[in-house]
């Protein structure tokens, strides 16, 4: 079988490089994406490793690349993404790329920094501009006449006459002018107040205009002040409040025409200052759109780089320092291909030496490789999420691609919320290139982008199961015409709820409606969750028996790639008798009851004639009669059901004590002829050869217990999970009627109070009533209950379907790959060191 439905021949393999064309032959096959290497250098400290230094250039480069792409949004430049992955530069090329972003990295920084203090002292400026503009208002008011309270305490300050009454001349003061931040202004205030003891006067002004803090960009609100005071003693004591509140303090002269000049002197400073800003940032917009263009590029060729220096260094060097010697996994169909990179690579190095790649021998459970494309990638995912398959065990993917939505869609069968979901799944998969492409970070947008087509075969199936159910956003599609006449009074249909249609009389056309349920019973109301229930629940007994008997039929297919005689024998034998000859039976009966009675035949095959298959089965394990028929109907379905029922029940009893013991009987009849000890094999099985002779001792005698304990766990486990499994696949019946109902009482709690209004009132109310409908159906009916359904049915799929012959117990193959480093932004090889 191919790899489709197995995983990948994996090899092991020995190759031997050349020093000087190692880091080519690396580049080829981080391109091709086949080779998983192994760490030959455990016991060294990965700072230690002979490549560390070209690791950490590696590291500098990225940090000087990720400052730029700072910058580069902080000015929401937009950065150039062709898609395109430029091959892994040569490592001359290295010093190249580390001058340009040395060179690149020590410019921006230049220009941020002239850019910062010419900022600064723009702020600057604009600050003393507003204190000059204040501070004038102030002196303005104090000369044009003291009239207010204020302006009498001013005149306190200024001159003696308030506290001698005698005129003294003009008292000298001092006073000092800055700015503050506006929420620290009340605060400096009080504190002024209390440390001078109220011998300092303050006025204040706002800045109408937010300013920028040069050293973050935000913007800051401030306030202009000026404190009049008098001796040097209240000035030190001014300035160290002001020092304590961060205020700034300005020259402010003491002359109007003093300060006139200073104005005009700051207005010509900032107007030169703008221009020289503009110019800077001209430059630095001008640097970091040349950087834009190739940063994609860079950023590429730096992590291949240091991806390919990373994994030189799981490399072993040879005696004479000039071969590097790895073992990498391969799969053997790419032996040749990989090959083919390794000459290109010696080509492109220059080098005369070829590569060596040889397999080796090995006694290691190689990784396992399913080879995915983009459409069975997301069932994959399904897969090794309950646990990577053992090496070359059977590959339940290929199969879940149709029972995984199928399962979905008996549960979620609705035509109108199928179509809503494939539809949804339609739109990802036509603009896959463009949303992938946006690699955003919400990690449910991704989930739902990554099962785009799951999400869109559930939506199909679905349709189909919504057709087959007849049930469209709860209503039902009468395509074909209803295959039942009614001659009654519709209105007396309608509302007798205990009417029931006779199939037996002419109401019944005796042909079954041409596709799905028939929509007469969409009309049905005592009746109509009692027939659905038995349809439903007897499908999803049949589903969930032929899936199980598809399980345990995987099994065979492993048992004999892995040439496990005992196997076929001592457990898929018995396995399979034992489900058919009880659950496979239980289906039988079904179709028989279906086939062989109908209500327009006579007893004893009429509908009144049938058996419950419930009870049938039941007596069937019990060895019980069954009950009594109604008079003219017969107790069997068919003769001799009494005898095949007992000789079905006895061989699935006689199939338990051969699961439990004859494996174990027969490897310890196996160990007892050829005396050796016991070698565990690739797929679990304890199987012989030939080790040491050694008589028969404890030891074996433990082994051998584990192994009986082994297979009675496992035993019972099938046993009792027959039982089980088959009543867990009841949930396909359960969710599918919970889906149903919600949909109706959705339809009729809301969106019918809007279809029976008339007029233009009831316009506006079924846009309401409608929008809320479709609202709570997205919201409720897709989202919440299709996540239900899919989580029902991906534990049938690893509980009931993988447990029958599913182990799980491999490793995932890693290789090295640049598209895998590029897309995660980690090295796969990197849980080697």
């Amino acid at each position: 079988m191919g790899s489709l439905f197995r995983s990948e021949e994996m090899t092991l393999c020995e190759l031997y490089l050349q020093s000087e064309s190692a880091y080519s032959c690396v580049s080829e096959l981080g391109e091709l994406g086949l080779v998983q290497f192994r760490d030959l250098n455990p016991d060294v400290n990965a700072f230690q490793r002979k490549f560390v230094n070209e690791v950490r250039r590696c590291d500098e480069m990225e940090r000087k690349l990720r400052y730029l792409e700072k910058e580069i949004k902080k000015d929401g430049i937009p950065m150039l993404d062709t898609g395109d992955s430029p091959e892994a530069p040569q490592p001359r090329e290295m010093i190249d790329l580390e001058a340009t972003f040395e060179k690149l990295e020590n410019e921006l920084r230049e220009v941020n920094q002239n850019a910062e203090a010419l900022q600064r002292n723009f702020l600057e400026l604009t600050e003393l501009k507003h204190i000059l503009r204040k501070t004038q208002v102030f002196f303005d008011e104090q000369e044009g006449g003291l009239n207010t309270q204020t302006e009498s305490m001013t005149k306190a300050l200024i001159t003696d006459e308030f506290r001698t009454g005698q005129s003294l001349g003009p008292v000298q003061l001092g006073f000092v002018a800055g700015v503050i931040l506006r929420e620290r202004l009340p605060a400096f205030e009080r504190m002024l107040w209390r440390a001078c003891r109220g011998n300092v006067f303050l006025r204040q002004a706002m800045i109408e205009n937010a300013l920028e803090d040069p050293s973050n960009g935000d913007q800051v609100y401030k306030s202009v002040f000026i404190i009049f005071f008098q001796g040097d003693q209240l000035k030190t004591r001014v300035k160290k409040i002001c020092e304590g509140f961060r205020a700034t303090l300005y020259p402010c002269p003491e002359s109007p025409s003093d300060r006139r000049e200073m104005a005009m002197g700051v207005m010509t400073r900032i107007e030169d200052l703008n221009t020289v800003l503009g110019q800077t940032q001209d430059h630095r917009h001008r640097v970091l759109v040349a950087a834009a263009k190739n940063l994609k590029n860079w950023f590429v060729k730096v992590r291949k780089i240091k991806a390919i220096y990373h994994t030189l260094n799981l490399f072993n060097l040879d005696v004479t320092k000039k071969c590097l010697i790895a073992e990498c996994w391969v799969p053997v169909l790419d032996i040749e291909t990989i090959r083919v990179a390794l000459s290109r690579g010696t080509e492109r190095s220059g080098s005369s030496v070829p590569p060596i790649l040889n397999r080796i021998d090995n006694f290691e459970n190689p990784p396992t490789y399913n080879r995915t494309n983009k459409f069975t990638k997301a069932f994959q995912a399904l897969i090794d999420a309950y646990g990577v398959a053992s090496y070359r065990e059977m590959n339940p993917a290929p199969y879940t691609i149709i029972t995984f939505p199928f399962l979905f869609a008996v549960m979620f069968g609705d035509l109108g919320h199928g179509a809503i979901m494939m539809l949804f799944g339609l739109w990802m998969i036509r603009k896959e290139k463009g949303l992938a492409a946006q690699k955003t970070d919400n990690e449910i947008w991704n989930i739902f982008f990554g099962g785009r087509y799951i999400i869109f075969l559930m939506g199909c199936f679905s349709m189909y199961t919504g057709i087959i159910y007849n049930d469209i956003f709860s209503k039902s599609l009468n395509v074909f015409g209803s295959h039942w006449k009614v001659e009654r009074n519709s209105s007396e249909i309608m509302s007798n709820n205990y009417l029931q249609l006779n199939p037996a009389t002419n109401e019944y056309v005796k042909d079954p409606y041409p596709f799905g349920m028939d929509p007469v019973w969409q009309i049905a109301r005592s009746n109509k969750i009692i027939f659905q229930n038995a349809y439903k629940m007897k499908i999803s007994i049949i589903f969930g028996v032929v899936h199980m008997i598809f399980g345990v039929s995987m099994a065979y297919q492993n048992h004999k790639y892995f040439n496990n005689r005992i196997g076929i024998l001592y457990e898929f034998v018995p396995q399979i008798i034992f489900l058919c000859c009880l659950f496979g039976y239980m289906v039988l009966l079904m179709f028989i009851k279906w086939n062989k009675y109908a209500a327009e035949r006579p007893n004893p095959y009429s509908s009144a004639c049938a058996p419950s298959i419930l009870i049938t089965f039941i007596n069937m394990v019990l060895f019980k009669e069954a009950n009594k028929p109604p008079e003219g109907c017969h107790s069997n379905m068919f003769a001799g059901q009494g005898f095949f029922e007992t000789l079905f029940v006895l061989i699935a009893v006689a199939a338990i004590p051969v699961m439990l013991f004859a494996k174990p009987w027969h490897i310890m009849q196996q160990r007892k002829q050829s005396n050796v000890q016991p070698i565990a094999t690739s797929n679990g099985d304890a199987e012989s050869g030939v080790v040491n002779q050694q008589p028969q001792g404890h030891g074996q005698e433990e082994e051998m217990s584990e192994i009986f304990i082994h297979q009675g766990i496992h035993t019972i486990e099938y046993v009792l999970g027959s039982v089980s499994h088959t009543a867990s696949y009841l949930r396909l019946w359960a969710l599918s009627l919970a889906h149903a109902q919600l949909a109706e009482v959705l339809w009729d709690m809301v969106l019918r109070n809007g279809l029976k209004q008339i007029g233009w009132g009831g316009g506006i109310l079924l846009v309401i009533t409608f929008s809320f409908w479709a609202v709570l159906t997205v919201g409720i009916l897709v989202l919440m209950e299709g996540l239900s359904a899919f989580l029902h049915t991906l534990r049938l799929h690893w509980v009931e379907f993988q447990s029958k012959f599913y182990q799980g117990q491999g490793y995932a193959f890693q290789p090295f790959s640049f598209d895998t480093i590029l897309e995660t932004g980690a090295n796969p090889n990197a849980n080697e060191e």
